[in-house]
């Protein structure tokens, strides 16, 4: 890739600011060009800030690794009208949850008509594209995207403060007022500036995922769907008791098809994670949906699943975190979302960032603004909600115990072996409970978590 010059296109950086800070290249540097750092370049920009966005890859998009779903309406906003020309692959009309053992499985299934109508609910997408195409209106509204470019470190002046970022680019650093970092799970620029206070791997799953080709007619034929409507499975049960879910999402000619799991877990269990994929298409209730499925991609990827209680701190001197390098990935059972938390706090990361660049004070006071937005908005206030469901979807309890006990009553429900005469419910239930060490004061207390969380 040719080289590229860096420096700014817009916005007053000739001077320092008031707290002291020596005149800069830009006012502000985003460190990631996904969702998150699209959304904060391009909220900066059009307030007039210079802003550089950085990406590692050799486009936004290009190492992004996703099986899943956008929820498309906190665009609404930041690009009106947006679904007139994001490249979506299908409008999402039917959501699934499936209960799995190694030869059950228990679904809900719900379709909406309203979801294929604009402004939508979620789409599948190919993150090389959906990424590519909100960095582009960022660069549009006046950023300047530098891709294969690494950010090695904060950079700092004599006095201990935040500058900018070292890069891997011959021309080397590059300073700014304010750094929003965005590079992802693992934040390195959020652990260098110390945010995270404890870096716990329990707080951290690994995702596996295949693309198969199909034709559309296929898909649509398989999954009962028609026109551009699409299909998306969250799996229980599948993981052979180590705790983590699967997926399987439609695309136009392909689906993804996947698993999640603990880190820990994982590893403890000593099975390498491409066995519990291929068991999972295995599966009678999965197999008929990937047969003869062309292999497109495999790939793998780290997730930040510990929720609203591992998160690092968000703000600091010249400094803030948005996306998954802030663990703002929101894994609640029936809630798998995280893209659309990434562009929400990428936004309100770049709103305080030009409210503060305006006052002349990038100071952790001065950025505050951001979590105050966050906190206002779905972004923290989702995670605050269902912080405990996180734990309680990992448990032992709903990866081994729930998923049996739950298939065990259904089957009995719909067994009839006359001349037997049907038992009840709660019979069925006392059994099945019994079979499979479900205790009924765990059973209540689960409850009770969800029904505050979901309440």
């Amino acid at each position: 890739m040719p080289d590229v010059a860096v420096k700014p296109t817009t916005g007053d950086t000739t001077g320092g600011s008031r707290d002291g800070t020596p005149p800069a290249a830009f006012d502000a540097i985003v460190v990631g060009a996904g969702p998150a750092g699209a959304a904060a370049a391009l909220t900066l920009a059009r307030a007039g800030k210079s802003v550089a966005l950085l990406e590692r890859g050799i486009f936004p998009g290009a190492k992004n690794m996703y099986g899943g779903v956008v929820y498309g309406r906190v665009l609404d906003h930041l690009v009106p009208n947006w679904w007139q020309d994001v490249p979506y692959q299908r409008w999402v009309s039917r959501r699934a949850t499936m209960l799995m053992t190694p030869t059950q499985s228990l679904t809900i299934d719900y379709r909406s008509d309203r979801w294929i109508e604009a402004p939508y609910n979620g789409m599948t997408a190919y993150r090389a594209d959906f990424d590519a195409w909100l960095a582009a209106k960022a660069e549009e509204a006046g950023a300047t995207l530098v891709c294969s470019t690494t950010a090695t470190s904060l950079l700092r002046g004599a006095d201990g403060r935040i500058r900018g970022v070292s890069t891997d680019r011959p021309d080397g650093d590059l300073t700014a007022r304010v750094v929003i970092a965005c590079d992802g799970v693992n934040s390195f620029l959020a652990k260098s500036a110390g945010l995270y206070q404890a870096f716990d791997p329990s707080n951290f799953t690994v995702a596996v995922k295949e693309v198969l080709r199909l034709p559309r007619e296929v898909i649509d034929e398989r999954c009962r769907l028609t026109g551009d409507e699409g299909l998306d499975i969250e799996i229980v049960g599948c993981t052979a008791g180590i705790p983590g879910g699967g997926f399987f999402y439609t695309n136009r000619d392909s689906v993804a098809v996947g698993i999640v799991v603990s880190v820990i877990g994982l590893a403890a269990a000593r099975v390498r994670p491409e066995k519990l994929l291929a068991d999972l298409k295995k599966h009678p209730s999965i197999a008929p949906l990937v047969r003869d499925g062309e292999l497109l991609e495999y790939s793998a990827h780290t997730i930040p699943e510990g929720g609203y209680d591992v998160m690092p701190e968000l703000v600091g001197d010249r400094l803030l975190i948005a996306g998954d390098a802030a663990a703002m990935c929101l894994a609640a059972g029936i809630w798998l979302e995280g893209v659309n938390f990434a562009i929400g706090s990428g936004a309100a990361a770049g709103e305080a960032a030009a409210e503060a660049l305006d006052q002349g004070d990038a100071s952790v006071a001065a950025l505050a603004g951001y979590r105050r937005r966050i906190e206002a908005n779905f972004v923290l206030a989702d995670h605050r909600k269902f912080r405990r469901v996180p734990h309680l979807i990992m448990s032992e309890r709903v990866q081994r115990q729930y998923p049996p006990f739950v298939c065990d009553i259904v089957e009995k429900m719909f067994t009839v072996d006359n001349p037997t005469p049907k038992l009840g419910l709660r019979r069925w239930a006392n059994d099945a409970r019994r079979t499979h060490g479900v205790r009924l004061r765990d059973l209540l207390r689960d409850g009770a978590v969800g029904l505050r969380s979901f309440g």
